[in-house]
């Protein structure tokens, strides 16, 4: 599908100005008249926020990407870097090695020779995670860890462009913390922290089982067919199949998209389809829906 650009995109603008208005509403008038309320709402605003910044490194609202950079690089959420975001994510939009346990940066399947040396523990751990509740509670601790740890070996390394997004980041940090020192902000630290926390938690239903593991790359993407909050909240990222195949598309026009050849998307993906969020919840809040080891990877590994 061929997409026209717009000069600006204004929805997505629209969307972005009220998410900083929430985020500025949580962090400053709601902390004095609800904790409670504040720490959720700004939880909210960081998870949208990365849906937008998602946006942006796919070349939204703007057509001149650096346009699109300065709107959301902000740190919201603390830990990832925007541009170290932007980088493993377009590598990951690379769909023969969705779910890679090596060359897809956001796959959490393992290695199954590499599983085998685990301690229990950590299986433990891992087993956890993989169910929706576990990757909800335990996962933004999880992939923050390892990517962090992942990203100070690579600097180690020598890897520039790596130091260089972290530099940036520890920026947006410095920019963010102004918001308190010389700002209205009001919520402590560790109010914060754990808003950013909550934030990470609600991204994790997003991306709990947006692939799975399948010998045809083309089956490996699912399609949810939610229209409620957190739709909304992914920026329509639950029709994740459509997303892949047309990735220049704006959120707002990918409902459309998918209503004018749903057939065409679920012969695409073989069937990898959910009704809704809640269908999730039900089936795999305490059940996980894979193993951890990927499944078929010897099967891949022979095919390359």
């Amino acid at each position: 599908m061929r997409h026209k650009p717009r000069p600006a995109e204004w929805p997505t603008l629209l969307l972005l100005a009220a998410t900083y208005a929430l985020w500025a509403l949580g962090t400053t008038l709601a902390w004095d008249g609800s904790p409670v309320l504040a720490v959720l709402l700004t939880a909210v605003a960081v998870a949208q926020h990365s849906s937008l910044q998602h946006e942006a490194l796919h070349g939204h609202p703007f057509r001149n990407e650096h346009m699109d950079h300065v709107l959301v690089f902000l740190p919201l959420g603390l830990v990832y870097p925007y541009l170290r975001f932007r980088d493993t994510h377009l590598a990951h939009h690379h769909d023969p090695i969705l779910t890679d346990p090596y060359d897809d940066p956001e796959s959490n399947y393992q290695d199954p020779a590499v599983w085998a040396r685990m301690s229990a523990p950590l299986r433990a751990l891992l087993r956890a995670n993989n169910t929706l509740l576990g990757r909800m509670l335990l996962g933004p601790a999880i992939g923050a860890v390892t990517f962090i740890a992942g990203d100070l070996r690579a600097i180690a390394r020598g890897d520039r462009r790596i130091a260089l997004a972290y530099a940036l980041h520890a920026a947006g940090l410095a920019l963010l913390s102004a918001w308190w020192w010389a700002g209205p902000g009001r919520m402590p630290l560790g109010a914060y922290l754990l808003a950013a926390y909550l934030g990470g938690s609600l991204l994790k239903i997003r991306t709990y089982l947006e692939h799975r593991a399948h010998e045809a790359a083309r089956a490996r993407t699912v399609i949810i067919e939610d229209r409620g909050p957190l739709a909304l909240l992914f920026l329509n990222n639950n029709l994740h199949v459509v997303h892949h195949s047309h990735p220049q598309v704006p959120w707002y026009d990918l409902p459309a998209l998918y209503r004018s050849n749903r057939d065409h998307y679920l012969r695409r993906n073989e069937g990898y389809l959910y009704r809704s969020y809640g269908q999730i919840f039900r089936d795999h809040l305490l059940k996980a829906k894979d193993p951890v080891p990927h499944p078929v990877w010897p099967v891949r590994k022979r095919g390359e």
